[in-house]
């Protein structure tokens, strides 16, 4: 099929309407618009132009997809037909690669397609949960109680994503300002003491000397260090998108101090959160374990539920099947076991969810406290070292000449 801009006019409302469908041919489109409601006023064969400067305008964040989902949850609540849901969306939505998405969603769905058929077109932004949520949602008749909890999902997994990469911003810049600083007195002011002590005949102190050698290394050999560097970030970063380089990153995120008993954490947060509101929607057991699994986004846990779905699949209690897996903390199969016996699996594992959440929380403010005195002792050790290799030989000039 071919895909068709139009513009026409909404005989229900008398609105003019911008957008896409699909069709055999520019006669078909007319007759479908026509079937639809809509007199069309003028069709064009859509060339893809129009989808390629979206896609150089920005990528997708996940703030737009919670808000295009709550506004598509509210608008069909409240009783309108989808495709008309859709369109109110699409001349809402301020992101002009999401709008090109919702127009080819539109697209889709007047040819006949199914929202999750639609959205399944577009994996980079719709994932697992999203569409297993919406295919859920559509089966049961209740879809827009589906989108509002995907949204409430990805705001709580925005969030908690959110914190941690604030714990871990603010070091790294203290610690690239510390680094550019001490680069900078190593290139500027060391060779300066070093060339005032030659042209006096004078020894350095030990401390000035080596940072006086580390100044020979880095105007000497720079270009090389940084060619070096560029390669070894290259080809780390070529690795780490193998299998193995995958896994042995999810691993040290697993086993990294301070802030590996955080990543559990997370894991297990998104991991309880997103079965609970699969499990709540509808969506069959084994099929929550095989979409979580991906969901968590770490291939070791992913790979601890994945053993784990293998034995409920034959015929194993899931609490008992999570039990003895390494990565998995052990709070989280006793809740379930609590649900299991109750009937109540998905609030259980809500409950367990929110623990880790609040937990997550706590220990991120603690450590962000914690890392700014060690921050401090840093800088302070830092910029001594610097001082000393300066001031040393200069109380030293000093010296020699009272004498």
């Amino acid at each position: 099929m071919k895909r068709f801009n139009y513009e026409a006019k909404d005989q229900s409302t008398g609105k003019v309407v911008k957008a896409t469908v699909q069709a055999d041919s520019e006669h078909a489109a007319a007759k479908l618009l026509l079937s639809q409601g809509f007199t069309p006023h003028t069709i064009k064969e859509d060339t893809g132009e129009g989808n390629l400067l979206a896609k150089l305008s920005g990528r997708i964040r996940t703030k737009d997809k919670v808000v295009f989902t709550r506004q598509l949850s509210t608008l069909i609540a409240a009783g309108l037909p989808l495709t008309q849901s859709l369109r109110t969306v699409h001349e809402q939505t301020e992101n002009k690669q999401l709008a090109a998405v919702v127009d080819e969603i539109i697209a889709s769905i007047e040819g006949g397609k199914s929202l999750s058929e639609s959205f399944s077109k577009h994996p980079k932004v719709f994932d697992n949960v999203f569409l297993a949520l919406v295919t859920a949602g559509e089966a049961s008749g209740t879809l827009d109680d589906a989108l509002r909890r995907i949204a409430a999902q990805q705001e709580k997994d925005a969030a908690m994503m959110s914190k941690i990469r604030g714990a871990m911003t603010y070091p790294a810049i203290v610690l690239f300002v510390i680094m550019a600083v001490v680069v900078f007195m190593l290139i500027v002011i060391v060779p300066q003491v070093k060339n005032l002590y030659r042209d006096l005949n004078q020894q350095l102190p030990l401390i000035t000397q080596i940072m006086v050698g580390l100044a020979d290394i880095i105007v000497h050999f720079g270009v090389f260090i940084a060619i070096g560097i560029g390669v070894l970030v290259y080809f780390g970063r070529q690795y780490m998108q193998t299998e193995s380089g995958i896994h042995n990153k999810d691993m040290l995120k697993l086993n990294f101090p301070i802030f590996g008993r955080m990543f559990r954490k997370l894991y297990m947060a998104r991991f309880a959160r997103t079965g609970q509101t699969l499990l709540n929607t509808g969506v069959p057991m084994l099929d929550m374990l095989k979409i979580t699994a991906q969901a968590v986004n770490n291939t070791v846990i992913a790979e601890a539920i994945g053993r784990a779905a293998e034995k409920v699949k034959g015929g194993k209690a899931l609490s008992d099947s999570l039990k003895n897996e390494e990565y998995i903390i052990a709070f989280v199969p006793q809740m379930i076991s609590i649900g299991e016996q109750s009937g109540k699996i998905d609030e259980m594992m809500g409950k367990a969810a929110q623990v880790y959440e609040d937990e997550l929380d706590e220990e991120i403010k603690s450590i962000s406290t914690a890392i700014e005195p060690i921050l401090m002792v840093v800088l302070a050790a830092v910029a001594g070292t610097l001082v000393a290799a300066i001031l040393l030989p200069i109380y030293g000039l000093v010296n020699n000449l009272n004498i």
